[in-house]
């Protein structure tokens, strides 16, 4: 017998930020039919209010350091601010949606990533270790959409921010047990483009094989890596199909980047 099938939509960017964009993102992944989650970012919001708290930002290969002050920003944040909007906004839909960290229901667990060999130490960042399928398919069937804020825990107490990509990855694998699983990563972009300037440049399809191409070439770079490695992760955890395409595209995913192995 075949598996009921579930999207998992990962947004973030101002796509979450901005009234318009969140509106128009909500009103689509409403109409989504069947059983979703929604997993959900929210840097810009972070890095700007730490700004007004004295806090400074630091980047490094496009990750933040998490020292003890921004985490309480993060946590703030991630799940206070962004995720109690787009849970107000969808119950307004008339979806029952439960915003979520990893550490409700022990949902995910991880650990606290290591000093890097550079000497680079990310603070309380977290890699993910476990995921609780069951109990996110029990509320799924429940008829409760869940949506995830990309924060974890260590099991100890200790929370940890961790990159929204790699839950959103998470989620997807650790629900293929119980469901057919779809991933779709949605921003501003069209796809994955050969030129970024060019919205129309869209790559429809990546293998891993056209991957190694497209970084030797220097076509993908930056914030997209990460992107395609976790597309690619979930694929070999049993997700059926991987989709990056634009929030405004989530009603026709014949479109956007397609994933394959």
């Amino acid at each position: 017998m075949s598996k009921d099938i579930i999207t998992i939509v990962k947004v973030g960017g101002k796509i979450v930020e901005e009234p318009a964009t969140l509106e128009r993102l909500l009103h689509d992944f409403s109409a989504i039919e069947g059983f979703k989650v929604l997993v959900h970012g929210g840097g810009r919001s972070a890095t700007k209010i730490a700004s007004e708290l004295g806090i400074a930002t630091t980047m490094i290969d496009g990750r933040r350091i998490t020292d003890d002050d921004m985490l309480r920003v993060v946590t703030m944040v991630y799940g206070g601010l962004v995720n109690k909007n787009i849970v107000a906004g969808l119950q307004g839909l008339g979806v029952d949606a439960l915003g979520m960290t990893g550490a409700d229901m022990d949902i995910i667990r991880s650990h606290r990533r290591g000093v890097t060999s550079a000497g680079v130490d990310y603070g309380w960042v977290g890699d993910v270790d476990n995921v609780n399928g069951e109990a996110l398919a029990t509320l799924v069937r429940a008829g409760v959409v869940p949506v995830v804020a990309p924060l974890t825990h260590d099991g100890a107490g200790h929370l940890l921010n961790t990159n929204a990509d790699t839950m959103a990855q998470s989620v997807a694998t650790g629900l293929t047990p119980w469901f057919g699983v779809r991933l779709v990563f949605c921003f501003e972009k069209p796809g994955v483009l050969r030129d970024e300037n060019d919205d129309s440049s869209v790559i429809t399809a990546i293998d891993p094989e056209i991957f190694t191409t497209l970084k030797e070439q220097g076509i993908v770079s930056g914030g997209m890596l990460p992107k395609l490695a976790n597309a690619f992760d979930a694929l070999r955890g049993g997700v059926e199909e991987v989709v990056i395409t634009s929030a405004s595209a989530l009603d026709d995913l014949s479109g956007g980047t397609h994933l394959t192995l």
